[in-house]
């Protein structure tokens, strides 16, 4: 049978992921850069707490808002909402000379941002069909990782080039004006082409039944024998992931790595990420996701160890960059498309909101840890070490989970 083309709502679906990833491949990588030249001393620690801070507000404001926008027509009014806040609060982070007023911005910006991608995940169940879940969602990453190096380039060439004497600041204010148009002009298809076909019929007192209905859904979850492992298992392996991802850059930085190498080499990881995506998704249809996510699992392990004990110098921030792309696109693209297999669709957004919970974009755990096992022992190394146990954990719950047949490869 023929390959079948991607159809315009898939595209169009597929494209958020491109205008969104600017704004995480900023905030991975410039940002934290930024907000140290305005701290005082180490900031690893107060960087960590902040991303601590931004999860908590969104493991807490998801599974209400999720049940809201489970009914009809309100996924995409979430969409525009969270977006155009997190607009407005992108181009405001140029603006405070003070590093306290500058994380508190930072986080009304993560939090509008991590919120309106849950919104996205579940649009997921709308714009595709089961089948064909894996390849879109590895798609959406692909592309992200890809497509968000264009405006992150020019925002890097006047970061560090700062033309006509501009400063470390006036170089940001515009970076963020990029970023925020980016994210903008790449939520408008999904927004025109995406329609939710999948909903629950609206009802009156829709917030207090939101806030009732949370023990019921958890029930849901914890009495299906797969989604409650597969949740647990994510519910720690995504969380080292993201920490990993959010505390690199200051972890780097803190060690004396210059800042230009630390961008460069994360910019390597947007490309090796991209193909690795990709192959992801066709490998999780031949093998079956479950084998593919445990993959993925151990190959964090290995740059978690690597990052703690050996990484010293620039040039094993660059292997660690190129390694980190070879699994991270796969690991949260076939996370996200295999839950949505497995969860109800007229329920997507009510239960993609404890997916979030449950370590999504959250990194609860590892940021607190990592925090705090770096201020008592005075060690970054020890700090990020720490987080082995997530991997461990998550790779034997994984293990726990019922197989599911692949999907058979197309001919």
């Amino acid at each position: 049978m023929a390959k079948q083309k991607f159809t315009r709502a898939e595209k169009s679906w597929i494209m958020y992921d491109v205008g969104n990833s600017a704004l995480v491949l900023l905030a991975t990588s410039i940002i934290p850069i930024y907000f140290k030249s305005l701290a005082d001393g180490p900031a690893l620690v107060a960087w960590s707490y902040g991303e601590t801070v931004a999860s908590l507000v969104i493991a807490l404001l998801m599974p209400i808002l999720g049940s809201i926008a489970d009914m009809q027509g309100m996924k995409k009014r979430f969409v525009v909402g969270t977006v155009g806040t997190g607009v407005v609060a992108t181009v405001a982070m140029g603006f405070p000379t003070g590093a306290m007023a500058f994380l508190v911005i930072y986080v009304i910006s993560s939090v509008m941002l991590n919120t309106s991608i849950v919104f996205y995940d579940a649009l997921l169940v709308d714009a595709t069909t089961d089948e064909r879940m894996d390849e879109v969602s590895s798609q959406g990453y692909a592309w992200g990782y890809i497509g968000s190096c264009v405006p992150f380039i020019a925002c890097l060439a006047i970061v560090l080039t700062r033309p006509f004497g501009m400063s470390f600041q006036s170089s940001m204010q515009i970076a963020f004006v990029i970023t925020a148009a980016w994210w903008v002009a790449f939520t408008i298809p999904m927004l025109r082409d995406v329609e939710q076909t999948h909903y629950k019929p609206r009802e009156d007192h829709a917030v207090s039944k939101a806030f009732h209905g949370i023990g019921a859904t958890l029930k849901k979850i914890w009495s299906d024998k797969t989604l409650r492992y597969f949740i647990i298992a994510y519910f720690f392996y995504i969380d080292g992931v993201h920490t990993i991802i959010k505390l690199s850059t200051s972890y780097g930085s803190d060690l004396g790595i210059d800042g230009t190498q630390l961008v460069l080499a994360l910019l390597v990881t947007q490309f090796a990420a991209f193909p690795s995506a990709i192959a992801y998704g066709k490998l999780g249809r031949k093998f079956g996701t479950k084998t593919m996510l445990l993959v993925g699992i151990a190959g964090y392990t290995f740059i978690t160890l690597f990052a703690a004990f050996f990484l010293r110098s620039a040039v094993e921030f660059w292997f660690l960059a190129i390694m980190v792309g070879l699994f991270q696109g796969g690991i949260q693209a076939l996370s996200r498309s295999e839950f949505g297999k497995l969860c109800p669709k007229e329920h997507a957004n009510e239960y993609f909101g404890f997916f979030d919970i449950f370590g999504k974009y959250a990194a609860i755990m590892g940021t607190f840890i990592v925090g705090t096992m770096t201020a008592l022992t005075g060690s970054g190394s020890l700090g990020v070490f720490s987080i082995v146990i997530l991997f461990v954990i998550g790779f034997i719950m994984m293990r726990k989970v019922p197989d599911r047949p692949a999907t058979q490869k197309e001919q």
